[in-house]
């Protein structure tokens, strides 16, 4: 299948990654920057939300950055928990495609999102960037009430490295015995550290991420190689998924990370779990970005509103 004229676009666009020999705080601002650009370029501008605000918590080693949204005053509204993407390395609360992911969920599900700034690799390796995210959930449920919130309406979403966090999330979950979700969000997933999904993906290194950047991403993150069997840093392996919550699941036709997805969500209904499982055809790793340029990616949008509506409101059906 050919790619499409927006597609093949933004492939073509290669914003400043910085200097590989900098800092990494000068390699992060660089490619935050490409980042935003990128979405400037092709993604959809979206209002600020009702209410939005910072709360920092303390978590062990330190402290993390929040940021809640609402969509009104009311009270006892689902709480949707976001987690951010970019390799475990990169990333915040603050760039513009997040922000506008976050104001586009609470505005149009009608939720509280609670958005999570953990810690980032390599200062920080696995677990810790894990269990910041836990934290934020937590700090979520049980704060519901402060910030109009419902504690027993939770779900959890990530993109990317942030789907990997959420899926192991929900595994802690499992295991810890709450919170309980409703859902867990994943989009374009990378659940399986060894890569070896990717290797055999029969996807090639010309749409926007390969099995190298994978690697260097997985080796920052990790403290070291045994690590990526681990169910809570790759959930693919975890020994049963049982018991879970339900699942959403969106992978990208052209994309290496793709067959990690489609493996969780056969792994998923084997266990009994409720899985919607999406791949869309002609999409890229980055696809879901282009909501300005590319009907497809509004489609995908449109499809995972649904999704949290359905979830946190199942009386509405």
């Amino acid at each position: 299948m050919e790619l499409d004229e927006a597609v093949r676009t933004f492939l073509s666009t290669k914003p400043d990654s910085g200097d590989p020999q900098a800092p990494l705080t000068l390699r992060r601002a660089a490619i935050r920057a490409g980042v935003d650009s990128l979405f400037a370029m092709f993604g959809h501008p979206v209002a600020p939300a009702h209410r939005e605000h910072d709360v920092e918590i303390t978590v062990p080693g330190g402290r993390i950055r929040l940021r809640v949204y609402r969509p009104s005053d009311a009270s006892g509204l689902p709480i949707h928990v976001f987690l951010h993407g970019g390799g475990f390395w990169l990333g915040s609360i603050d760039e513009d495609v997040n922000d506008a992911t976050c104001r586009t969920r609470c505005t149009e599900v009608g939720c509280v999102v609670v958005a999570v700034d953990y810690r980032l690799s390599p200062e920080h390796q696995f677990p810790t960037p894990l269990e910041d995210c836990y934290a934020g959930l937590h700090w979520a449920v049980e704060h519901a009430a402060e910030i109009g919130g419902d504690p027993a309406n939770v779900s959890i979403g990530g993109v990317s490295a942030g789907s990997t966090l959420a899926a192991a999330v929900a595994l802690i979950c499992r295991d810890r015995l709450g919170p309980a979700l409703r859902l867990q969000l994943l989009e374009v997933p990378p659940l399986d550290l060894t890569l070896d999904g990717m290797r055999a993906s029969g996807v090639g290194d010309d749409f926007g991420i390969t099995v190298d950047e994978m690697a260097l991403c997985r080796d920052l993150y990790l403290p070291s190689a045994a690590d990526a069997r681990r169910p809570l840093a790759s959930p693919l392996h975890a020994a049963t998924v049982a018991g879970l919550p339900p699942a959403q699941i969106m992978t990208a036709q052209f994309d290496p990370l793709r067959p990690d997805g489609e493996r969780y969500a056969d792994r998923l209904r084997a266990a009994g779990v409720p899985v919607s499982y999406h791949c869309y055809p002609g999409a890229v790793h980055g696809a879901p970005l282009l909501t300005g340029t590319w009907p497809t990616a509004r489609t995908w949008q449109d499809d995972l509103l649904h999704g949290l509506r359905e979830a946190h409101f199942p009386l509405h059906r």
